[in-house]
């Protein structure tokens, strides 16, 4: 049908218009007879924020998304797209998508009124059909709404209380499409206020000028609940007037949170089938953003989002990349002091409370990540705390005479993988508590390096940071001996 060019051949085409609401709605009851998935690509929601939508849908609302920040509200707003029309009619030229049948401009107007059947239209796609705008607080109605465009009524030699010397908005430019307004707290309220219209009587009206727009519009808002206190916040008058308010979330699994990593993560091709990372390692990627919502130095309110975890895996790779390259060797195995270079992903996605600010970013980092290991060590081994008062001996006492007797282990995540694995093997007891443990080499040298971390978390060793580095000696050992040092 989008071959059609002239509106009489429209009208004899059958083509019956509709709004755009009620087009969403046909659409989205089509998929659903059919079984099909709404959403691409968006995991965790199926029987929460996507059932809800679907329901705002087919209720012809606008939608308030309304979650914290990494919870998929734009990609979400962003697919609605895929339930319009491939195809819609357009009067040809109009600045606003005017529908033949029932155009709303002064120039759609004008033109079919001059050529009649003969006025010439063209086929939209739908993926022209969504508008998308950030509020900032130098948004102003102008940009919304529109203004009086002196250069045209100059141009056109027409007075200024023409209508046609109008210049439209993003939202009347939005007409029979979709517009999403994300972060809308940060609308300045009296920019919100010219919102009012068009969400209640679904027209606009700009300056002095009597021209009412019946605009048609789906609108997709989102926001963040901090911003209701922190940066602005959504006006009541405004909340009332949009429908459907649908609360987002972040994973509530660890399965479909690592799904979503692996989804997004930008990982250089090839490079997954050079480099090992332990599964438990892999899982321990995104068990850091559930970690990071859990603590006390991480502010609750402004969340912790997903990017994290996204950010996380991509530097644990070209960590393992970078010293590949660096040491000249052809496969790359991740090692957990891997972790450390994660942590500018960490640093930069959090919102600190105020212990946290005092303490510092990197110091937080790193407990988030003694935590993370604590929990981890607990799956394959004994709290070296709590040992049962049954047990004869303690399973770590090889590995603390080790580092008792002066010993100190360095490891730096530039060390070539030879040298890593030697130095691992040198500690006493080591190997003998991970055997149990090994389904193939690679997992070994996890194992080893986990338990010695875990240690330390617990108080057992002392860990200490140099740059790169990590060194593990025992705290209550005398002058080391400068032969004893392992340096990787």
């Amino acid at each position: 049908m989008h071959q059609i060019n002239s509106f009489k051949e429209l009208k004899e085409s059958g083509y019956s218009p509709k709004s755009i609401k009620e087009e969403l709605r046909q659409n989205l009851l089509k998929a659903l007879k059919a079984d099909k998935k709404t959403f691409e690509k968006v995991w965790g929601f199926d029987h929460t924020v996507l059932p809800e939508i679907e329901r705002a849908i087919l209720s012809k609302h606008n939608i308030l998304l309304l979650g914290l920040r990494g919870q998929a509200k734009t990609r979400i707003a962003r697919q609605m797209v895929q339930l319009l029309d491939e195809y819609i009619p357009v009067v040809k030229g109009s600045p606003i998508n005017d529908d033949p049948f029932n155009p709303i401009s002064r120039y759609a107007q004008d033109l079919i009124n001059e050529k009649g059947d003969d006025c010439q239209i063209e086929w939209m796609h739908r993926s022209n059909r969504f508008v998308e705008k950030l509020a900032t607080p130098d948004v102003r109605v102008s940009d919304l709404i529109g203004d009086v465009d002196p250069i045209k009524a100059a141009n056109l030699k027409l007075d200024y209380s023409d209508e046609r010397v109008l210049h439209f908005g993003l939202i009347p430019r939005a007409h029979r499409s979709i517009f999403v307004l994300n972060e809308l707290p940060d609308l300045q309220a009296r920019i919100q206020v010219s919102l009012f219209n068009i969400l209640q009587e679904g027209d606009i009206q700009i300056r002095g000028f009597k021209l009412r727009l019946p605009l048609d519009v789906h609108f997709v808002f989102t926001a963040n609940p901090e911003d209701y206190t922190n940066r602005g916040s959504i006006i009541t008058p405004l909340k009332d007037r949009v429908e459907s308010q649908i609360l987002t979330h972040y994973p509530e699994e660890l399965e479909i949170a690592m799904k979503i990593t692996d989804q997004e993560a930008s990982i250089a091709e090839g490079l997954k089938d050079i480099v090992y990372i332990h599964p438990k390692l892999r899982e321990m990627v995104d068990q850091l953003a559930f970690v990071a919502r859990e603590s006390e130095y991480v502010d609750e309110k402004s969340g912790v989002s997903a990017r994290l975890s996204i950010a996380a895996l991509e530097n644990l790779y070209s960590t393992v990349e970078r010293r590949m390259f660096k040491n000249k060797e052809e496969k790359g195995f991740a090692h957990l002091i891997d972790l450390w270079g994660v942590v500018p992903a960490i640093t930069g996605k959090m919102e600190l409370v105020y212990e946290g600010e005092q303490e510092g970013a990197l110091w937080v980092a790193r407990q988030l990540l003694d935590e993370l290991i604590k929990d981890t060590f607990l799956l394959y081994f004994p709290h070296p705390n709590k040992l049962s008062k049954g047990e004869k001996e303690d399973p770590f006492a090889a590995i603390n005479d080790w580092f008792a007797a002066g010993n100190v282990l360095s490891i730096s995540a530039d060390t070539d993988e030879d040298t890593y694995r030697k130095s691992l093997d040198s500690i006493n007891g080591l190997e003998a508590m991970v055997v149990d443990k090994i389904r193939k080499v690679e997992e070994k040298y996890f194992f080893m390096e986990l338990l010695l971390n875990g240690l330390a978390a617990f108080g057992l060793l002392t860990k200490e940071y140099e740059g790169a580095s990590v060194s593990f000696n025992d705290s209550l050992a005398g002058l080391l001996d400068d032969d004893s040092i392992f340096k990787m």
